[in-house]
């Protein structure tokens, strides 16, 4: 069984510390003490309550897709040559770069400053875990 100690939960949950412990005190979370006294979190709950909180992205594009990963966010950079731009954006803790035409940024208007929606549609998705895991 998977534990993780508040400060790792709230690290895995992008919140502070103190949002955890209050999570906590309130019930929305149960916590367990370790072998050391130190309040732990089950891994199972953390994702199942990660998974409630979590807000879907607004539709910002108005069309109907059947990508499921969506992250809206901050356009931070944009690369240019004539033929192809990098274009680099902040999607909350999560920096997303793309690579497509200078003429679609152009056509998009992507400038650092304007707000996008990253939408990813991947067959292979690579998944790694910490140190020696296996």
């Amino acid at each position: 069984m998977t534990s993780f100690r508040i400060r790792d939960a709230a690290g895995l949950l992008g919140v502070s510390d103190d949002t955890v412990r209050r999570w906590i005190d309130q019930g929305a979370l149960s916590a367990t003490k370790d072998d050391a006294g130190r309040k732990v979190i089950d891994g199972r709950e953390l994702a199942a309550f990660s998974r409630e909180q979590a807000d879907a992205a607004p539709d910002l594009l108005g069309v109907g897709s059947s990508a499921r990963n969506k992250f809206v966010g901050l356009v931070t950079r944009v690369v240019s040559d004539p033929v192809m731009s990098q274009v680099e954006m902040q999607c909350g803790p999560h920096r997303v770069v793309s690579l497509m035409s200078t003429e679609a940024v152009q056509e998009l208007g992507l400038e650092p400053g304007s707000v996008g929606v990253a939408v990813v549609k991947a067959t292979t998705v690579i998944i790694e875990t910490p140190g020696g895991a296996s």
